[in-house]
């Protein structure tokens, strides 16, 4: 079976991406995983601090291995966004494929040192463990926002990015090149998100590691097109997921308000984040 390296390394060289999806429950795991069935292409699941807690470390780490073992799918789990060395040293200890160092709000030395510790550690765990960090502004909490972020303009600078990717070892790289977490609806007007592209060009040329973008939601469709050729080789995925599940979840106990059985009324949910899964995986390996 390809590590995830290797799915990377490939889709770099076919000019695609992949997708990461994060995941709360088991409707969501299942989801990621049948859509990436269908689509058959290689899908990272991904499971911050909090969902990790909610989850279960080692639980969600077992779930992944059995369909890998089962079937044979080329799923990954990557620890997203862990804000310290513990957090990550136990999320590689537990058999994660990948974890991402996040400390973007840290003093510079510090984020440094931290994420060099991580990919030290990393390195040193006997398994191809990857460790991304990242560098610039795109705001946190995968939510619906009425107003843009302060410091959304922040972007990272490609020089600056290059030193950090040399003083770490990283194996990949976040910038903030106008992607935001979350969806943004202004109570009033409107608000279009949009990639810098010539700056994730010169970004991917001056680190010279595979790029990965965060604050995918709401992003319109020529951006991840474009962006992928400029060099992103990991688009995220979270907040369109949580909304339609919600919104799906909501429909399914209106329509069936005497449904007592958990796996019929959230089915629905199941199958709203099932369809967002394979139209952007789809979209990305296009």
């Amino acid at each position: 079976m390809k590590t995830l390296r290797e799915c990377i390394h490939d889709a770099v060289n076919n000019q695609v991406a992949l997708g990461h999806f994060n995941i709360s429950n088991i409707e969501g795991f299942w989801a990621v995983v049948e859509a990436a069935k269908v689509v058959n292409v290689p899908v990272i699941i991904g499971v911050s601090e909090g969902e990790r807690d909610f989850i279960g470390l080692l639980q969600i780490v077992a779930l992944v291995k059995s369909v890998r073992e089962e079937t044979g799918q080329l799923v990954y789990l990557n620890a997203d966004h862990t804000y310290s060395f513990e957090r990550a040293r136990t999320a590689i200890d537990a058999g994660f494929d990948m974890v991402i160092f996040d400390g973007a709000k840290l003093p510079d030395e510090e984020n440094i040192r931290i994420t060099k510790q991580c990919v030290e550690y990393a390195r040193a765990s006997g398994r191809d463990v990857l460790v991304e960090a990242e560098l610039g502004f795109i705001g946190s909490g995968s939510d619906i926002k009425k107003e843009i972020p302060v410091g959304a303009v922040m972007k990272t600078d490609p020089e600056v990015a290059r030193q950090f990717v040399e003083k770490t070892g990283v194996d990949l790289f976040a910038p903030a090149v106008g992607n935001i977490h979350g969806i943004i609806r202004p109570v009033e007007g409107t608000y279009e998100e949009r990639i810098d592209i010539p700056l994730v060009r010169h970004i991917r040329k001056s680190c010279g590691v595979p790029l990965v973008l965060h604050g995918g939601s709401g992003l319109p469709a020529e951006d991840f097109i474009d962006g992928i050729d400029a060099g992103l080789a990991i688009i995220h995925i979270s907040t369109e997921l949580r909304e339609a599940y919600t919104e799906a979840l909501k429909s399914s106990l209106a329509e069936h308000p005497t449904e007592i059985t958990p796996y019929k009324i959230t089915m629905p949910a199941r199958s709203a984040m099932q369809k967002i899964v394979e139209e952007k995986l789809k979209l990305f390996n296009k």
